[in-house]
């Protein structure tokens, strides 16, 4: 985000503000009283061009955009400038000679007024755009038409601002997934037929709550009671519905799995699913070598996209030996499609599967 700043307030100044020597043959009392107005003036141009700089990169990452971000640099770069970095700068100097106390409180009450503004700016309605998730392609591309407008100097620069329209047309048309897992499986989300998500609950990953919604450009909370709407829990599972009417599931039993693998059109769990479920199951095994999933139904089958997928190997994240594949293990990163329904079966899971609390 700094490099993209720096590329475009560089590439703003170098083309000159032309305010500048406008009035440079006026007389010294009007150079005076102009000289503020251009300061402020100068200040808002800096402020816009390096915020439009670094948009989609915040955009991408936080999922946020800052509407009065001219106006909160507009108030608070003043303090900043001449009040809390002159005292800092002080307080270094005074520093050896023991004398720095009161600049380091001088300079503390000059942050407190900076955060102030910024509370205040924060406040306002709409201070907060939300902008939902997009993938790395309308980045990119973004990214290459801000280097075509910045660098270039012919006409042809002006290529990058089509460029720039294009990949933000590219961001808002990408599909939503339709399906949030989080990697311990016990915390499902499911977009219901009022095209917000229903979080399906049996764990305390708040984090990966608050994520979700943001991705998803939602303004409600981990806390807000609206997220349970749609969703229905029993002793031994939970379920929720997408806008067609199918059934999500999420197992938190093994006895869940007899009537799940015949209800539903996807049934999650953090245990092993029983290999003769006809549903589509994305289970322990899945989750230990996918991580988190994004799923997105097209037609009867589903586009799934893992955290980790094959041939993912990080430092932080090492790849881990996939299990031997049952039946009902999806391949995650392709689009699956439900499996035809065999003739009845026991779905009651295996000794084996089971746990100690079971």
């Amino acid at each position: 985000m700094s490099f993209a700043a720096t590329l475009a307030l560089i590439a703003a100044y170098e083309r000159g503000l032309p305010w500048k020597s406008r009035w440079a043959d006026t007389p010294l009392g009007a150079r005076i009283a102009l000289w503020g107005v251009y300061e402020i003036a100068g200040l808002i141009f800096a402020s816009l061009v390096a915020g439009l700089g670094t948009t989609p990169y915040a955009a991408y990452h936080f999922h946020r955009m800052a509407p009065y971000g001219v106006l909160a640099n507009l108030l608070a770069m003043p303090i900043v400038s001449a009040w809390i970095m002159p005292a800092g700068m002080l307080g270094l100097v005074a520093m050896p000679f023991g004398f720095d106390d009161p600049l380091w409180r001088l300079m503390g009450m000059g942050i407190e007024w900076m955060n102030a503004i910024a509370m205040w700016v924060a406040s306002l309605p709409g201070a907060v755009g939300r902008i939902p998730a997009f993938g790395t392609g309308p980045l990119l591309l973004c990214t290459a038409g801000l280097v075509m407008l910045c660098l270039m100097r012919s006409p042809l620069r002006w290529s990058g601002a089509a460029t720039i329209v294009a990949a933000i047309l590219w961001a808002l048309a990408t599909p939503l997934p339709d399906v949030l897992i989080a990697p311990s499986g016990d915390l499902v989300a499911v977009r219901g037929a009022d095209g917000r998500l229903a979080i399906i609950k049996k764990s305390g990953d708040v984090f990966a709550m608050k994520e979700w919604l943001a991705a998803d450009a939602d303004a409600r909370t981990t806390a807000d009671p609206s997220l349970a709407n749609g969703v229905a829990c029993d002793g031994i599972g939970c379920n929720a519905r997408l806008p067609d009417g199918s059934l999500v599931a999420l197992a938190t039993s093994p006895e869940a799995f007899a009537e799940d693998c015949r209800r539903a059109v996807l049934v999650v769990s953090s245990r092993s699913a029983p290999p003769a479920c006809p549903t589509m199951t994305l289970d322990r095994s899945v989750r230990i070598r996918s991580g988190a999933l994004a799923l997105r139904r097209i037609g009867n089958a589903w586009e799934i996209k893992p955290a980790r997928p094959d041939g993912y190997d990080r430092p932080w994240a090492r790849t881990r030996a996939a299990s031997a594949a049952s039946s009902s293990t999806p391949d995650p990163g392709a689009t699956s499609t439900p499996k035809p329904k065999p003739s009845p079966r026991d779905a009651s899971p295996k000794p084996a599967d089971l746990e100690p609390d079971d």
